[in-house]
C-alpha cells in the first residue's frame, strides 16, 4: 500500500519509485562574478529551482504515459519537497529520458525509465 506521494504529473500519481534525487540550484544574472578585490559577487535572480531525478520499474502502459509527458514542453507537476515532507506545485519539463527494457515477460516485458524533471 502506498502511503506518500512522491510525483504528481499532470494529474497522474505516480508509482513509487526506485529513485528519487531532489536538489536545488540559485539562478544567477551575468552581472556577477569575481571583484577587482578578489570577493565573489552573486547577483540571484531566483533560488531554489527545482531539478528531481528520478527512476521507475514500469509496465507498458506506464511507460507509454511517462512517453507522452516527455513530449510536452510544459507539465504541472506535484513533487515531494524534502525540507518540508509535502507537495508542492511547479512548471516542470522532462530532460534526459532513458528507457530500458529490463526482463521480456509474456506482457510486453519489465521496463526501467529515468528522467529529470527540471522547473521552469
Amino acid at each position: 500500500m502506498k502511503y506518500q506521494s512522491y510525483l504528481i504529473i499532470e494529474g497522474v500519481d505516480m508509482p513509487l519509485p526506485n529513485s528519487y534525487d531532489l536538489g536545488f540550484r540559485d539562478i544567477e544574472a551575468d552581472t556577477g562574478g569575481e571583484t577587482e578585490a578578489g570577493t565573489i559577487q552573486r547577483d540571484i535572480v531566483r533560488n531554489k529551482v527545482a531539478s528531481i531525478s528520478v527512476g521507475f520499474s514500469c509496465s507498458p502502459k506506464l511507460v507509454k504515459t511517462l512517453s507522452s509527458f516527455a513530449n510536452k514542453s510544459n507539465l504541472k507537476v506535484k513533487y515531494l519537497d524534502t525540507e518540508t515532507l509535502e507537495l508542492k506545485e511547479t512548471q516542470m519539463y522532462i530532460d534526459k529520458f532513458q528507457v530500458k527494457l529490463i526482463k521480456d515477460t509474456s506482457y510486453k516485458g519489465l521496463w526501467e525509465v529515468s528522467f529529470s524533471l527540471e522547473e521552469y
